[in-house]
């Protein structure tokens, strides 16, 4: 009776401890799931700045351009006026 308590003593400790191991690597993986989601986050963040100061710097360049096609066709037209 000894010996089958012990064998069953002993399966169980396995049993624990490969429980123990599944717990551990789906703790590391669900770690290693979060961070990669972290650094996805933090780069799609960069990205979306990067992207909006490039759209500011579109829009006022537009604006420059702009403001220089209208300074030159208000310059075209001075220019034209007949001399007496």
């Amino acid at each position: 009776m000894g010996k089958e308590r012990d064998e069953a003593q002993a399966r169980a400790e396995a049993k624990f401890q490969k429980q123990q191991t599944a717990a551990e690597a789906g703790a590391k993986a669900t770690e290693e799931r979060e961070a990669q989601a972290r650094a996805v986050d933090v780069n799609t963040a960069r990205l979306k700045s990067l992207r909006l100061a490039k759209e500011v710097a579109d829009k006022a360049a537009e604006a420059k351009t702009k403001a220089q096609a209208q300074g030159k066709a208000k310059s075209a037209t001075t220019k034209k006026k007949p001399s007496p």
